[in-house]
């Protein structure tokens, strides 16, 4: 799975990445910057709400720190469900299926060479 797919902070609009996220929360953003970033954000609701709760936090510089907890969480949960998928998977078989239509050929070709004889 994709790195980018396990940051908590990364979404479908590539023109706002983390950092740019965290320095508009920490208001380290130029107002023209500040504006863009806005208007992105009023495109989904779900930019928009996640914008608003962490807003919320008291201390802007805390954010950091809870992002790569979360980063860090969400990495090790989806972890945990790859490994149990990939434990769930069938090993190769492919040896066992050859065999078995090789066997099958082979009962075809005797019941065949058994029926021409006993015509005779």
């Amino acid at each position: 799975m994709s790195d980018n797919l396990k940051d908590i902070l990364s979404n479908e609009h590539p023109e706002i990445d983390q950092e740019t996220m965290l320095l508009y929360l920490q208001g380290k953003l130029s107002p023209e910057q500040k504006h863009e970033v806005e208007r992105i954000l009023m495109q989904g609701d779900f930019e928009e709400d996640a914008m608003e709760g962490l807003q919320a936090f008291n201390d802007k510089e805390q954010i950091q720190y809870t992002v790569e907890a979360l980063n860090r969480d969400l990495k090790k949960r989806t972890e945990k469900k790859q490994k149990r998928r990939d434990k769930l998977k069938l090993p190769d078989q492919s040896t066992t299926i050859i065999a078995i239509i090789i066997l099958l050929l082979l009962v075809a070709f005797s019941y065949v060479l058994i029926v021409r004889m006993m015509n005779k």
